[in-house]
């Protein structure tokens, strides 16, 4: 699993069925959208901003089945190749997935799977930016920077295959310390 640098932004710390999720915005966009667990957070401000607001109502509406797109404003940082290959993942359909090669195809570049891969792995905006819709050419779950167990839950979620229920809903309360939602 990698570990993110600190970003550096506002920052709201949002529960959700897989456990809890960091969100960023730099005042104009979301940034990073990060499980808890991968990031040092020493550069943000801990503050409750109405695009965080937003940003977390969204993701409650995708892990209740309501939402299929994202509409906020989104703002990744990284090189033109990972910008082409982001932007790819967002056309992927909710409920389906394509493989490296697929996305390598797509963005016209068929022999860079790997880099592909690579581009997918560094994604800071998780779930919203789709990388767990990229699977193997087998057909077989790949890496994911949640874990196979939280990609598998996203693509059942989305393809229907399992009502939304939490995935981790003791582990994460009890490693930041937070009240467990009534």
């Amino acid at each position: 699993m990698k570990t993110t640098p600190s970003p550096r932004g506002r920052a709201l710390l949002h529960q959700t069925p897989v456990g809890a999720i960091v969100i960023v915005e730099n005042g104009t966009a979301v940034t990073h959208v990060f499980f808890s667990r991968m990031v040092q957070l020493e550069h943000v401000e801990w503050e409750e901003t109405p695009l965080l607001r937003q940003t977390a109502s969204q993701l409650d509406e995708y892990f209740q089945g309501a939402r299929r797109m994202f509409d906020v404003p989104l703002s990744p940082q990284g090189t033109e190749f990972e910008q082409t290959v982001w932007k790819a993942l967002q056309t992927i359909p909710h409920g389906e997935t394509r493989s490296y090669g697929d996305i390598a195809r797509q963005i016209g570049q068929p022999s860079a799977c790997r880099a592909v891969g690579h581009a997918n792995n560094q994604n800071p905006i998780s779930i919203i930016i789709p990388c767990h819709r990229v699977i193997g050419a087998n057909g077989k779950l790949t890496g994911y920077a949640g874990g196979l167990t939280i990609k598998q839950y996203l693509l059942e979620l989305e393809q229907g295959a399992v009502a939304p229920f939490m995935l981790f809903p003791d582990a994460e309360r009890a490693r930041w310390n937070t009240p467990a939602s009534s």
